[in-house]
């Protein structure tokens, strides 16, 4: 999915769609008070966020389980699988399980710690239980409420923000900003590199409210300083990862190739950017995310991009997330 511009700033196609809005804030409340959070018997983490389409949710998982897995702590990640076919809980096995089955981002996930996708997240709650992890951490969930995490890290993207500040469809919020930051045990503001944080300042977060910050940085095991790229993209919004090939790793930027989120990349589409990139006598580069779903065969002939988190204050992630070594260590 590709985000309406609309999104980012009030207009006429907003005010259009407000009263379909108002509708899906009243079905969203209804579900949120006619729903009883299960008790699954395991300490819950959800790094989730207010607006759809991507904000950074998954680094920050990767992050939690980093720090979990360093702790000693048995902990999984819990993910819907989006894209992918499972529907009963699975454990994924990266080498064998395609993501056409368990969706793209549980593969990478799962490089860091075992990884489960289940389409309901209290029977994948209950199936981690059931294999013996003592810590889940779910990667988005922060509007399911058939699970009540124990700590609630809610991601934003703080160039983005929460957009026109509308709930779907006038707007990109899945939720009222106010009633998502109220459930929030702190807010995780992601700047991205060259980005001077100015827009955060103008974010409705409240006082009190514990916000822990970091830079996300774009990362290439190939230096591409001067190397000329075709980059293309399957992600919530590839603006991004186009502008950071070309002002951040300062590679050649010869053209780029847009395509839907979780996209599954097909065999003639592959064959024309490979084609492209030959005749532009460029290398073609794509996302660590987009990358789980190109074909074996040609994973290691495209390069790759990944994003590394660098915390402004990581021993405040530490405190928050302290209380979870209580009883949970592995």
């Amino acid at each position: 999915m590709k985000t309406p511009d609309f999104w980012r700033k009030r207009g006429l196609a907003c005010t259009l769609l407000t009263p379909f809005a108002l509708l899906y804030q009243l079905g969203y409340r209804l579900r949120r008070l006619i729903t009883r959070p299960a008790k699954p018997g395991i300490s819950i983490v959800c790094v989730g966020n207010l607006v759809a389409g991507g904000a950074g949710k998954t680094p920050v998982a990767l992050a939690v389980g980093a720090w979990a897995k360093a702790h000693g702590i048995n902990a999984c990640f819990l993910s819907k699988g989006y894209g992918g076919s499972a529907s009963a809980p699975t454990l994924v096995d990266p080498y064998f399980h395609p993501h056409s089955e368990v969706g793209d981002e549980p593969l990478l996930l799962a490089r860091v710690l075992p990884t489960i996708v289940a389409k309901s997240r209290e029977a994948g709650a209950r199936f981690a239980a059931s294999k013996g992890y003592s810590l889940v951490i779910m990667d988005d969930g922060f509007q399911n409420p058939t699970l009540k995490p124990d700590i609630a890290l809610l991601v934003v993207d703080a160039l983005y923000g929460f957009g026109n500040g509308q709930t779907l469809p006038a707007g990109p919020l899945r939720e009222p900003a106010a009633y998502g930051l109220s459930r929030a045990s702190a807010v995780v503001l992601l700047t991205r590199e060259g980005q001077d944080g100015e827009e955060a300042a103008c974010l409705p977060i409240p006082d009190g409210l514990p916000i822990l910050s970091a830079t996300v940085r774009t990362v290439c095991s190939t230096p591409l300083v001067g190397h000329p790229v075709l980059a293309f993209s399957g992600i919530a919004r590839p603006e991004q990862f186009f502008d950071s090939v070309e002002n951040v790793l300062n590679a050649d930027l010869r053209g780029t190739r847009t395509f839907p989120d979780h996209h599954a990349f097909t065999p003639s589409q592959l064959a024309a950017l490979a084609q492209e990139a030959m005749l532009q006598e460029a290398s073609l580069i794509t996302t660590a995310k987009d990358a789980v779903r190109l074909p074996r065969t040609m994973q290691g002939e495209v390069l790759v991009a990944d994003v590394a988190l660098n915390w402004q204050n990581e021993a405040a992630l530490g405190a928050l997330l302290a209380p979870l070594t209580r009883n949970n260590k592995g």
